[in-house]
């Protein structure tokens, strides 16, 4: 085997390069190491990492490869040759690793009550750190390839990330109430809280993470579509009000959950009894405070000519604007029945409630009235 005598690793062509090994193992005491920019070479022997360079030029000899030295006892003095493997190491931060959930997390929005299928989508950076970790722990598992690459070595990691934030997210979402829609601004809170997550799986294996974004949480359009009918609905029940928006998305879920034979996890069927609990209370707390209310206030009355708000039975004026909306009660003269001044006919017997204009003098004359009280003239019944 040929002895060696320059070590070094001009770089590839891109920066996608994470290790490279050396192509050979045979040196000589005083061979010239040369350790570029953004590099470091590390020394193995027996499967240990032993001496590490940073940039520079160095000559082998025992003050710069002490470890080693111990190691195999190499002889002082001429051009003793002994073994062991190189690597350089790219300790370069890489910012641009890419990453993105390749299935749906599939949960309930809190606020819309409708089955969302959310996806997130992101990049971080990292390094590596420690050195002898790294080469312990990961690079034995990437076979013996010249240069080991970025996506060799992150491979490893793509489940855990997504598994961490996929969970981030929906804890965000279903224990504390955040609705998909309304989760964009949380995005740096999110960011932060999975590089706190994760930082611990990377650091096990000499690698840090330098940033972590969250960039996206999003949703098909057709889900989208199902929020916007939703939205529909939730106004029209806005206008009328209590709590009825919400019971009904409650009913509509447990109806989905029970046409979907055989479709649902049993996650998914634990969320529906969830769920159905939760319509049941609600729709205990509707009826008991609509009853509250009918018993608080038994009538509405009349809504306003103007501007159609509702008012207080004995309101007088408009609480919304202010036009006079109270209207004087008379008895029928025939069946004393209490109807409104201005009706035309009783509403209990059906007698007419006009006045009636006497033919010979013209005088009005209250409903009923046989006679005119002016001239006496018999009036039509």
């Amino acid at each position: 085997m040929a002895i060696i005598d320059v070590i070094k690793f001009n770089g590839i062509a891109n920066r996608n390069w994470l290790v490279y090994r050396y192509p050979g193992e045979s040196f000589v005491y005083g061979t010239q190491l040369i350790v570029g920019e953004g590099q470091i070479a590390v020394f193995v022997k027996g499967g240990k990492a032993l001496d590490f360079f940073s940039a520079g030029t160095y000559t082998l000899n025992a003050p710069n490869i002490p470890i080693l030295q111990s190691l195999i006892n190499i002889p002082f003095g001429g051009r003793t040759p002994f073994t062991a493997e190189v690597f350089f190491i790219n300790k370069t931060v890489k910012l641009d690793v890419l990453w993105g959930t390749s299935d749906p997390i599939s949960l309930i929005d809190p606020k819309y009550l409708v089955r969302m299928r959310v996806r997130a989508f992101g990049q971080f950076g990292i390094r590596i750190t420690d050195y002898r970790v790294f080469l312990t722990e990961i690079i034995g598992a990437v076979g013996d390839d010249q240069i080991v690459k970025y996506d060799a070595v992150l491979n490893f990691f793509k489940g855990v990330t997504v598994t961490k934030v996929k969970t981030i997210i929906a804890d965000t979402i279903i224990n504390k109430k955040i609705s998909v829609l309304e989760i964009a601004p949380l995005l740096e809170d999110l960011s932060e809280t999975s590089q706190e997550s994760l930082s611990g799986e990377f650091e096990r294996f000499g690698i840090q993470i330098v940033n972590f974004n969250l960039s996206s949480i999003n949703f098909p359009d057709e889900d989208f579509e199902t929020i916007n009918k939703i939205l529909g609905e939730k106004a029209a029940f806005d206008i009328i009000g209590d709590n009825r928006y919400q019971v009904k998305r409650s009913f509509d879920v447990m109806e989905a959950a029970a046409g979907n034979e055989g479709g649902g996890s049993i996650a998914s069927a634990g969320m529906g009894l969830g769920l159905g609990a939760g319509a049941g209370l609600a729709m205990g707390n509707l009826f008991s405070n609509t009853a509250g209310r009918v018993m608080n206030n038994p009538v509405k009355g009349l809504s306003c000519k103007k501007c159609g708000e509702m008012n207080e039975a004995g309101a007088k004026f408009c609480c919304s604007c202010g036009e006079k909306i109270a209207t004087a009660q008379i008895e029928c003269y025939s069946c004393s029945t209490t109807v409104d001044e201005n009706a035309k006919f009783c509403s209990n017997c059906g007698k007419s409630m006009l006045n009636k204009t006497c033919p010979g003098c013209h005088t009005e004359n209250k409903p009923g009235t046989k006679f005119c009280s002016d001239c006496g003239t018999k009036l039509e019944e």
